[in-house]
């Protein structure tokens, strides 16, 4: 098993709270560590509703279902048996013991009107997504903390010791092969694809169709091959829908329905009364790099010989390990992305709590760099003023050098190795 870093916290929220969703995308390894947690360190029940006995008498009798089960429950795939909402609401009213329920899901609950409505103030949620970089490497990643600190860690400033630059086989690895354990796990291209193709047909034809009631869905593969060949773009329903020849309302209810099973992730605009014209649409992410090669057929070696795949890959693999460090950041800063309508963007912006520091986080598929590569954050610096705490491109070379005043450039490695401990 690998070890995942979001487990003390999910230990600390059912040590003090009646109900905890430990939610993200089917495969992820939620199953694995809430049946680990069963013996180690939260000793319960554990029921699956992938078993359709165990679904079909939840259904049937949902109060009778909980009250013959005595002690903690470990709930999985709640997503499939929403009767329970309502009796498991009954159940903590009447008794608020902390950690009685630990419902999992493979769609977000947010997106869940009757779970999130019905156990609002009772529940914790908790997002566990793929394994990050450090998980596979058994390493906790610190780079966001790392990022607000006042200074940043000694090795990555001008002067202290080169770092190596990431090899593109290496990169090439690690962004093509995604987070998903069993995708991991399996070192054939071949076998991936495999895996990628029955994860694929699992996701659309089953928990999609669960969440919509819709039994067609013919459009959304087309749709989901067509978001990939955006991804790190910006969102236009009417030019989605047009791409794969649904009108922009389908269009928009589709795209949800990935959202909520993870495939699909968006960032919303960061923008300020200082700046007047920005641009406030969305951006797209895959949730995964793995899956996002799958889709768009990329091998290693296309992956090398193609500069503006390997940009756009490289952004969303810093995407979604932006996204999985922040589960366990002591920072627990929002993420963003910036454009302004002169075109000046910058990939990612990090507002810690509050909104009392911003830093700036701009991708670059290549080994050297000059000042150009700055501008983006500079305007963001300008639109930030204060709060403005430091601009970071993470590039493909091996050198950490201050590029003026809170500006660095650091190697793409330091997302997973800069601050990171055992």
């Amino acid at each position: 098993m690998y070890p995942r870093h979001i487990t003390q916290d999910l230990l600390a929220a059912l040590s003090d709270t009646p109900v905890v969703v430990l939610h993200g995308p089917r495969q992820a390894g939620k199953t694995t560590l809430a049946r680990h947690l069963t013996t180690h360190g939260h000793p319960a029940t554990y029921i699956t509703f992938d078993n359709a006995t165990a679904l079909a008498t939840a259904r049937t009798d949902p109060t009778g279902f909980l009250t013959g089960i005595d002690g903690p429950i470990v709930l999985d795939e709640i997503q499939r048996a929403p009767e329970l909402v309502l009796p498991i609401k009954a159940e903590v009213d009447r008794d608020r013991r902390p950690g009685r329920f630990l419902l999992t899901g493979s769609a977000n609950v947010m997106q869940l009107p009757r779970l999130a409505d019905a156990l609002v103030g009772r529940m914790e949620v908790l997002t566990l997504r793929p394994l990050s970089q450090g998980e596979i490497e058994d390493r906790q990643e610190g780079f966001i903390d790392a990022a607000f600190a006042p200074r940043l860690p000694a090795w990555s400033h001008a002067g202290a010791r080169r770092t190596a630059a990431v090899s593109k086989a290496d990169l090439a690895c690690r962004i093509l092969t995604g987070g998903f354990p069993e995708a991991v796990a399996r070192r054939a291209l071949g076998r991936r694809r495999q895996w990628f193709e029955g994860y694929l047909n699992t996701v659309l034809m089953r928990d999609v169709r669960d969440l919509s009631n819709i039994e067609g869905l013919v459009d959304l593969p087309r749709l989901l091959s067509a978001v990939a060949g955006r991804a790190g773009g910006l969102l236009n329903y009417a030019d989605l829908g047009r791409d794969v020849g649904l009108n922009q309302a389908t269009a928009k209810r589709y795209l949800a329905l990935l959202r909520a099973t993870f495939i699909v992730q968006t960032l919303q605009p960061w923008f300020t009364n200082r700046i007047k014209r920005v641009v406030k649409s969305e951006k797209l992410y895959l949730g995964d790099t793995g899956l996002l090669a799958h889709l768009l057929d990329v091998t290693p070696e296309r992956f090398a010989a193609d500069p503006k795949a390997g940009g756009m890959f490289l952004e969303n693999f810093v995407a979604v390990e932006l996204m999985k460090q922040i589960a366990w950041s002591r920072t627990r800063p929002g993420l963003w992305h910036f454009r302004d309508h002169r075109g000046h963007e910058v990939d990612f912006v990090l507002e810690a709590r509050g909104g009392t520091k911003i830093v700036g986080i701009e991708v670059k598929a290549r080994a050297t760099l000059d000042a150009a590569d700055f501008n983006g954050l500079r305007v963001l610096a300008d639109a930030a003023g204060e709060r403005f705490h430091r601009g970071i491109v993470l590039y493909t070379g091996g050198e950490s050098l201050p590029f003026g005043s809170r500006m660095h450039a650091l190697p793409t490695t330091a997302l997973w190795q800069m601050g990171a401990g055992k």
